[in-house]
């Protein structure tokens, strides 16, 4: 029998959970210090077909996108340690085309304008609705999402009225710049 180490068997773990990359997947990265929420959006970025990345601290994210190209980040803004705000700061500086989709367990109007700023894609409290974060998702890499229902997607506006990430500006709300 070949003992292993906790690292190797969370590898391993990893590796199960996550789909090998191919040439076309997408990769996701999702940073969040919540393992429930690392595991349940993962699996959900990778029932869809997305490459995910888990990880549980900003640190680490910024430390992998400065040798990696990520098309799109789903980013917890209340973290330990790094903040997503701290993180949506140093990510600007490293790799201006990354997207990004934030989620917070909490509302907080001063993030969310400041998030909204900086540019990212969509303001999402937990917990969300499966079928309009990957709207958001495919919105944000700009590939056309295969509804399960059989409804039409939805288009911006309707899911700045039907959900609660749209932000009110100038009178009118806006959930992308």
């Amino acid at each position: 029998m070949i003992a292993t180490s906790s690292i190797e068997n969370s590898v391993a773990a990893q590796m199960r959970e996550t789909p090998t990359e191919e040439p076309s997947s997408e990769i996701v990265c999702l940073v969040d210090d919540d393992p429930l929420v690392l595991r349940s959006t993962g699996l959900l970025l990778a029932s869809d077909g997305f490459a995910v990345r888990r990880f549980d601290n900003g640190e680490d994210f910024i430390t992998y996108v400065a040798s990696h190209n990520v098309p799109l980040v789903v980013l917890d803004i209340w973290m330990e340690g790094m903040t997503g705000l701290e993180v949506l700061a140093r990510l600007c500086a490293i790799s201006r085309q990354t997207h990004v989709i934030v989620i917070t367990g909490r509302e907080d109007s001063a993030a969310r304008v400041t998030a909204m700023q900086i540019g990212t894609v969509a303001f999402l409290i937990k917990p969300f609705d499966d079928e309009q974060f990957l709207e958001a998702v495919h919105r944000a890499l700009d590939r056309p999402p295969e509804s399960p229902s059989g409804k039409p997607p939805l288009s911006a506006p309707d899911l700045v009225r039907n959900s609660r990430f749209g932000t009110r500006v100038a009178g009118r709300n806006r959930a992308w710049d």
